[in-house]
């Protein structure tokens, strides 16, 4: 009878530290996202991008989690002249949480990953490395729903240079997006 009381008393204290753990969380949030766009190209001004984006991430502690994202945009104008392009970006890399506040959590992000670029009036398309480096703030709405106020990122592009201009420039952009995040 007693061995089986350590063996009781053994296994409960074993599992204490299980309990102590925290459990990996995941969420999703869906954005409405806005580029101000800097070609870097002389002869082509600065330009507005609208779009939306997604992501996924994994949160195996609450202060850090690795986020994966999704991005859309269409180019309807470039300064006088009408255009119908799109720029996707795909980007992954680590979210910080502060969650020392009840009422919201900031947070920052690093993403690195590919941008790519089409145009309907040009043949092709175009890939680039891009970054986006930036932070937020998540304000808890109802149960796992929050509402998402950034990510207010500087997004930068490596794009070529259009016709046949030659080389590589880096374009320097700002990226605001808003928008409700779902953690499950």
């Amino acid at each position: 009878m007693r061995k089986l009381a350590y063996l009781v008393a053994l296994f409960v204290l074993g599992t204490l530290p299980a309990v102590a753990q925290e459990s990996g969380s995941k969420d999703v949030s869906v954005e409405y996202s806005y580029i101000r766009a800097n070609p870097a190209t002389t002869g082509f001004p600065s330009f507005n991008a609208n779009g939306g984006s997604a992501s996924f991430a994994y949160n195996p502690r609450s202060w850090y989690g690795i986020t994966g994202q999704f991005s859309g945009y269409h180019i309807g104008q470039i300064g006088s002249a009408s255009v119908n392009a799109d720029m996707f970006t795909y980007l992954f890399g680590p979210q910080l949480y502060v969650r020392h506040f009840n009422r919201f959590a900031p947070f920052a992000e690093e993403l690195i990953g590919l941008a790519h670029t089409r145009s309907f009036a040009l043949t092709g398309s175009h890939n680039s490395f891009a970054m986006g480096l930036g932070g937020g703030v998540d304000v808890p709405f109802r149960g796992h729903l929050s509402v998402r106020v950034g990510p207010i990122d500087y997004l930068m592009t490596n794009f070529s240079e259009p016709a046949g201009g030659g080389g590589r420039k880096l374009q320097n952009n700002l990226r605001v997006s808003s928008g409700v995040r779902w953690r499950f």
